[in-house]
């Protein structure tokens, strides 16, 4: 639209005059007409009284053209013939008289002058009032470059538009990324911006979230009431061993139900440990100095690595950097990790600390068979159990990283899985570090 309107400001173009100015034309035209009755047709260079009724009539800075019916033009400026020529092919009617800029004149016309029963037609040349700058002449006459301006011109407004049309959705994309880590709380500024689209998107995305909140606590009671309601008959099945092994004696048959309790009894513990850290945990976030937090963990690892004749080294331990986190959830889940190392190593774990850009990364290696580069991802589902020899040895129940994994979201942490360079698996722990005062 702005290049479609420009060019028709442009001062240059051929405008009809105001009724004052056509006035004042027709006034001088009459007035050259009542003088020109005193000049005989047929006399000698009767075109030479022309001349000079208009030179009597016109102001200073003005030069008067009569064109004749024949298209002659009688003037004392000679000069500016070719300007009237031009002008006359564009405005030749004298009920419309116009006006139009030549640099710094300016030609209006025409104005009906009668002389022996014939119409001459009278132009005006004077100096222009309204002389656009010669740097806007240049814009209007290269309507490229008259583009170009206009496009940068209005860029400012086209990216701040686009900004803040796309403002609502970059809210809601912010909102989805957090709810993919497992943050499900309510984002109320999505109700809030946009348009009413995008206001009732961000409500139902809401109340999306208040129903799986509620959806997830109802799990984690159920799975809460469910494992404590497994205890009660699990402990009399227990006990029914017990006394069917004084009464009977040892069997393989009380061996396998005895086992089987004792398997079931650890997957019921691992399922409230995961339960309680889920749904009714007590425990406090607080600051905690890395070396003395893990303190603990590595003395008990080190002292089970000796009697198991394996080695154990922890390197790079931080002396000066804190975190914020549950301790001993925390500390309970390195641990988890340390077990399953040394459950499934060869002869070496190794533990590894590296510091940067405000986080702390937990490596934990170990020389044994390893995981499955397909499964490396899944191992920390609840209940997930790999189908090789590594989890056929161990009997696990599947909870074990599922509880890890949950104690280091709940620090704002991440956990995954890869290969180890000793041949086994790595597990590796991020957790941010925190400004402590």
């Amino acid at each position: 639209m702005l290049i479609m309107v420009l060019p028709s400001l442009d001062s240059r173009n051929l405008t009809y005059l105001a009724n004052k100015d056509k006035e004042a034309g027709n006034m001088l035209a009459q007035q050259i007409e009542n003088e020109l009755v005193n000049v005989p047709k047929d006399s000698f260079r009767w075109w030479m009284r022309f001349i000079v009724v208009m030179d009597s009539y016109q102001k200073p800075g003005q030069s008067l053209f009569i064109v004749t019916p024949n298209e002659q033009i009688i003037t004392a400026e000679t000069k500016n013939i070719d300007l009237v020529k031009n002008f006359s092919e564009k405005s030749h009617h004298v009920d419309d008289p116009a006006k139009k800029i030549y640099g710094s004149q300016e030609i209006i016309g025409p104005f009906l002058v009668h002389y022996a029963s014939t119409e001459y037609k009278l132009y005006i040349l004077q100096q222009a009032t309204d002389i656009q700058s010669q740097f806007v002449n240049f814009i209007f006459d290269h309507p490229f470059l008259l583009l170009t301006l206009t496009m940068l011109a209005s860029s400012p407004f086209l990216l701040w538009l686009s900004w803040s049309i796309a403002k609502p959705a970059r809210g809601l994309k912010q909102a989805a990324d957090q709810v993919a880590k497992g943050n499900l709380q309510e984002w109320p500024e999505l109700e809030k911006i946009g348009s009413s689209e995008y206001k009732a998107t961000g409500a139902s995305f809401n109340h999306m979230l208040r129903e799986l909140k509620r959806m997830q606590q109802v799990q984690q009671r159920l799975f809460s009431d469910i494992s404590h309601e497994l205890r009660t008959p699990l402990t009399r099945l227990q006990l029914a061993t017990s006394l069917l092994r004084r009464k009977q004696g040892e069997s393989s048959e009380v061996i396998r139900i005895n086992d089987e309790a004792l398997k079931l009894d650890s997957m019921i513990g691992n399922l409230l440990s995961l339960a309680r850290m889920q749904y009714d945990n007590k425990e406090i976030r607080e600051f905690n100095k890395i070396n003395l937090l893990f303190k603990q963990v590595f003395d008990n690892a080190t002292f089970e690595a000796e009697q198991i004749g394996k080695k154990f080294i922890v390197t790079n331990l931080p002396t000066n950097h804190f975190i914020l986190c549950y301790p001993i959830a925390l500390c309970s889940a390195l641990e988890n990790v340390i077990r399953n190392a040394f459950r499934y190593s060869n002869n070496q774990i190794v533990v590894n600390f590296i510091t940067q850009q405000q986080k702390v990364i937990i490596t934990i290696d170990d020389d044994g068979i390893g995981v499955a580069e397909s499964e490396l991802e899944q191992i920390f589902r609840p209940f997930y159990r790999i189908g090789d020899a590594r989890d056929r040895q161990s009997g696990g129940t599947g909870l074990g990283l599922a509880i890890v994994a949950n104690a280091i979201k709940r620090d704002h942490g991440t956990v995954k899985a890869e290969k180890s360079y000793l041949g086994g698996l790595r597990i590796v722990i991020v957790l941010p570090i925190h400004q402590y005062k």
